[in-house]
């Protein structure tokens, strides 16, 4: 799995105005159905019941918000950089500005997980020059080239 399997160029949005988290997952939705005959709503509901297990932010103002939709054949992935960090709902209340979104497959029989994919997205996240580059990026393409550069130095040259 890769970030150039999950992302196309137009599920990648630059500085976007969110006025709150919940605010922040609806506009993730709308970027992660529009990939998808799935309606927006049950990838909003979807991404909100995994939210409700406990907060996906991770560090360093970043969160992989992530959910499994049982119509879904392959995973998905979005990206927003917020123009302004939003409260995630974090316990140290770190805001987040950075949001990688994820869906996947749910199997018939409920079993079986994703964390394949949502470990490749917070081990790049891990890095923390990649989240500079990205905060440094002034539009959604410049993102995008960061997210599906084939290693770290490409990814600090294209920023």
């Amino acid at each position: 799995m890769t970030f150039q399997s999950l992302l196309l160029p137009g599920r990648v949005l630059c500085n976007v105005e969110a006025r709150s988290k919940k605010h922040a997952l609806d506009v993730l939705s709308e970027l992660l159905s529009s990939a998808t005959d799935i309606d927006q709503g049950d990838v909003f509901q979807s991404l909100i019941k995994r939210e409700k297990l406990g907060c996906t932010a991770i560090e360093n103002g970043i969160a992989i918000p992530h959910g499994r939709l049982p119509d879904l054949e392959e995973p998905i992935g979005a990206f927003l950089k917020l123009s302004r960090p939003v409260d995630f709902d974090m316990p140290d209340r770190e805001p987040v500005d950075l949001i990688f979104g994820l869906l996947v497959p749910a199997p018939a029989d409920n079993a079986g997980c994703h964390h394949e994919e949502v470990s490749l997205v917070a081990t790049a996240f891990a890095d923390r020059t990649l989240a500079t580059a990205l905060r440094g990026a002034t539009s959604s393409r410049a993102i995008y080239e960061l997210l599906t550069a084939p290693d770290p130095a490409r990814r600090a040259a294209a920023s």
